[in-house]
């Protein structure tokens, strides 16, 4: 792990002084780049690309937070980024420099008056896993061994400076004003805020647990009300692997498709009976073991989208094989989507109802077939390529403007993560398993 860190940017001033820091680095990485090409030496775009995303992360992970979480999230989309960036972000998972532990002592001397030394019968200093919101240290009460989330200090309150820090430099960018992307930038913010309300991730994790305690080969932590506060989270250390080490040691056909089965089960309870889904399914927050032929841990509940009933609906229709049986339901539900509008030039409409029809129609296959195999290379290649298609196509890159509700912001964060999860475990699964069929398994 890296050197742990002493001290966080957490005013408004000190991170955009970072951030600025890290601007004027990733210019002089450009001017380096084309100077070398210049005088005929070497100097590839992969080269440019490495040089900065090491200067981005190194400067995300030093600021840790908001902007560390939205790179997170971008290592999700495999093709969104260079490879380069891509590699960088997904530290973000958790893999970051940690906090110091004089940081970590004055965090519980804040939270509880007293050291973690003294709180819980042994505390190690040294955090197991450090991502963008918080670092984990494993620790033991009462014969309990027992794993301890401690948030950075300033993340809350950084939330909204960060997202108006960076905003005008995505506007430009993007070509767009603030009141076409409002409602998007208040669901990422009160999501992230929700995130760092670890009084909250402990009665979703509670409530989540006791839910879902039907599913097979699923495993919660316990949490321990009394030694959590706001900023500080207890619950019990789980066994198991992220998905790199545990893919390490070669397990079974048998064992990655019941756990796939288990992850696929999980989300689809989750959205079909609860209308509510974990949504930050990124490899850091999944515990894989071969108990019992393949047991999921599920750690961190800090980001649970809630999803509206007439959002519900929505989405679930847009999946549905009889919206591709006939063009007109496809269009009133992109109609209600807010996709497409009635002020929509004909050109324009007929654009957004092939590029949708497409996109639909292939990232929606798993959910129409009674099995699906998700180690089929043939498949990913596919999303990966549509990635590709739609990036290039000139016409939609002049439609910039976001559409659509903002609910579905999650809920395709959720999909593509539970779709790369399975992909990388090369599960075979059997997808048409319904809220009730799953909830008498």
């Amino acid at each position: 792990m890296d050197e742990p860190q002493t001290s966080l940017p957490t005013t408004k001033v000190a991170r955009a002084a970072r951030f600025a820091k890290t601007g004027l680095s990733v210019g002089a990485n450009y001017v380096k780049h084309y100077a070398k090409r210049a005088v005929g030496a070497d100097s590839t775009t992969d080269d440019l690309h490495a040089a900065n995303a090491a200067e981005l992360y190194g400067a995300l992970s030093e600021m840790k937070g908001s902007v560390l979480k939205v790179a997170q999230m971008m290592a999700m989309e495999k093709n969104l980024l260079p490879t380069a960036y891509a590699d960088q972000f997904a530290k973000a998972q958790y893999q970051t420099p940690p906090l110091s532990g004089p940081l970590v002592v004055k965090a519980f001397r804040d939270a509880f008056g007293q050291s973690p030394y003294t709180l819980y019968e042994e505390f190690e200093p040294e955090a197991r896993q450090a991502a963008s919101i918080g670092q984990v240290h494993r620790a033991k009460k009462d014969g309990r061994q027992l794993a301890v989330k401690v948030q950075y200090p300033g993340v809350a309150a950084s939330i909204k400076s960060d997202i108006n820090l960076v905003k005008p430099i995505a506007l430009r960018v993007m070509g767009l004003s603030e009141s076409q992307v409002r409602p998007y930038l208040e669901e990422v913010e009160a999501r992230l805020l929700e995130e760092t309300d670890y009084a909250l991730e402990l009665r979703r994790g509670q409530e989540m647990a006791a839910s879902c305690a039907h599913l097979p080969h699923l495993q919660f932590p316990a949490y321990y009300p009394e030694l959590s506060r706001v900023r500080i989270l207890t619950m019990d250390w789980l066994p198991g692997q992220h998905m790199k080490e545990f893919l390490a040691t070669k397990p079974s056909h048998e064992v990655r498709n019941q756990l796939g089965q288990a992850l696929w089960d999980f989300y689809q309870f989750q959205l079909n009976a609860l209308h509510q889904v974990h949504a930050d399914p990124h490899p850091g927050n999944f515990l894989l073991s071969t108990d019992n032929g393949g047991t999921v841990g599920v750690l961190d509940f800090g980001c649970v989208k809630e999803v509206p009933i007439d959002v519900y609906t929505l989405f679930t229709a847009l999946l549905a094989p009889e919206t591709f049986a006939d063009e007109s339901i496809l269009e009133g539900l992109l109609a209600e989507a807010g996709v497409l509008r009635p002020t929509d030039p004909a050109a324009l409409r007929a654009l957004y109802l092939r590029t949708l029809r497409v996109s639909l129609e292939l990232v929606g296959r798993p959910f129409r077939q009674a099995i699906f195999d998700f180690g089929d290379p043939t498949y990913v290649q596919s999303l990966y390529a549509l990635g590709d298609d739609l990036m290039a196509d000139p016409d939609l890159k002049k439609q910039r403007e976001p559409r659509g509700s903002a609910h579905f912001i999650y809920l395709n964060r959720t999909y593509v993560g539970l779709f790369a999860l399975l992909t990388e475990l090369g599960a075979v699964v059997a997808t048409n398993v319904t809220a009730a069929v799953a909830e008498a398994r």
